[in-house]
This record gives structure tokens, C-alpha cells and sequence, in this order.
């Protein structure tokens, strides 16, 4: 196989935890991809709308401790999180079977798992990033969580709640690409891929960095 990286592509399967059915996408980046360009992919595949703040959490091999990959917080208290622009994907995924944690949005803690499945050459003429397959649409953003997602889905089947009319109106500015909000539907081929240096602009810009 290539070594140059132009001619490679990483294969990864975006799981969300604590729901079921599972919700999940299996999407390929290009290897030269950082974390940030991760990060935007398994934003753009899985329907978030990159409102929050994230971190990927690895532990490196041989090592006790885990890692974390994402936006720095002046803030924080806790450990430091190393930018994600300016860490490879490569340096961290090595093998295939490597699992890593991704958090988004550390007030509802979104968890998903994210497995490391191949190395494989680019396909001649398909764009990437690309999304080959995945099930159910994301929960909405800012709906509480596990809890809130299931209140949701609960709201959204009974026509005759009395909130029913406002959750309708609430998704329309919190579901990307599922509105009317439908929780078991996925079309691959409405996924859109953001180029991540634009969505890199855009975020700072606003955040005044």
C-alpha cells in the first residue's frame, strides 16, 4: 500500500452511546485530515451543528493516561486539551481496531465511540470526506441530553400532547437535514461535507480568537 498519504483514506464508524437503536454513521477522511477536519466530518455525517464544544479522548499506546484533542478553554480546570488543527490523525490512529472517545457539547455530553476500522486507497474520481452508510437521524441539538432526546421522540409521537405544536416549531432551528424531525430516518446522500479550514475560520472569527 501507498505510504504518501494523498493516496489514503481513514475508515472510521461514528457510534452514539447510551441510545438504542443505535444511532451511527461509517464515514472515510482523507489521511492527511487533523482532528479539527475529523471533528467537522462526524459533525457534518452525524447532523450536529458544531454549536458546542468538543474533545476527542485517546489513550496513547503504552500509556495509563488518556488524552485530550480539541479546543483549548481558557477556563478549563481540567486537563489540557491540545488543539485539534494541530494534531494529525495519523499521529494518534495507527491501527485499525483503535477506539477513541468524542465528546460534544459538555453540557448535554454527547458520547460517541469511534472505531478506527481501515487504511485504504482513495477511490479515483469520489470526493472526500465521504459517508457510506448509517442509521436514525441525530437527536436535535440542545434538547437535555439522553433524557431530553427521549422526552422528544416521546412528544413527537403523541400529536394530542400538549407541547406538541411547540417541539414541532423548536426543531425547525435544531435538526439539521431531518426536518419534519423523523428519529428513524438516515439518507446518506443528504449528507454535506463543510470544508473544515472555512469551518475553522467561521468559529474563531465569531469567537473573537
Amino acid at each position: 500500500m501507498s505510504k504518501n498519504k494523498n493516496h489514503l483514506v481513514y475508515q472510521f464508524k461514528i457510534s452514539l452511546s447510551e441510545i438504542e437503536p443505535c444511532i451511527w454513521r461509517r464515514i472515510q477522511v482523507p489521511a492527511k485530515y487533523s482532528f479539527w477536519d475529523l471533528h467537522v466530518a462526524i459533525q457534518d455525517a452525524m447532523g450536529w451543528l458544531d454549536y458546542h464544544l468538543h474533545a476527542f479522548r485517546i489513550r496513547p499506546k503504552h500509556k495509563r493516561k488518556f488524552i485530550e484533542i480539541g479546543i483549548p478553554a481558557d477556563d478549563w480546570d481540567g486537563d489540557e486539551i491540545i488543539p485539534g488543527w494541530k494534531v494529525p490523525i495519523v499521529d494518534h490512529f495507527t491501527e485499525p481496531g483503535q477506539i477513541a472517545e468524542y465528546e460534544y457539547d459538555f453540557g448535554d455530553g454527547w458520547f460517541h465511540e469511534v472505531l478506527f476500522e481501515a487504511i485504504l486507497l482513495k477511490t479515483k474520481g469520489t470526493k472526500y470526506p465521504i459517508c457510506l452508510a448509517g442509521e436514525r437521524a441525530c437527536p436535535p441539538e440542545d434538547c437535555g441530553s439522553v433524557d431530553g432526546y427521549y422526552r422528544v421522540i416521546d412528544i413527537l409521537q403523541n400529536p394530542d400532547h400538549d407541547e406538541f405544536e411547540e417541539y414541532v416549531e423548536w426543531l425547525k432551528g435544531h435538526a439539521k437535514n431531518y426536518y419534519p424531525y423523523d428519529p428513524d430516518e438516515f439518507l446518506c446522500d443528504k449528507i454535506r461535507f463543510d470544508n473544515p479550514k472555512q469551518r475553522w475560520k467561521i468559529a474563531f472569527s465569531q469567537n473573537g480568537t
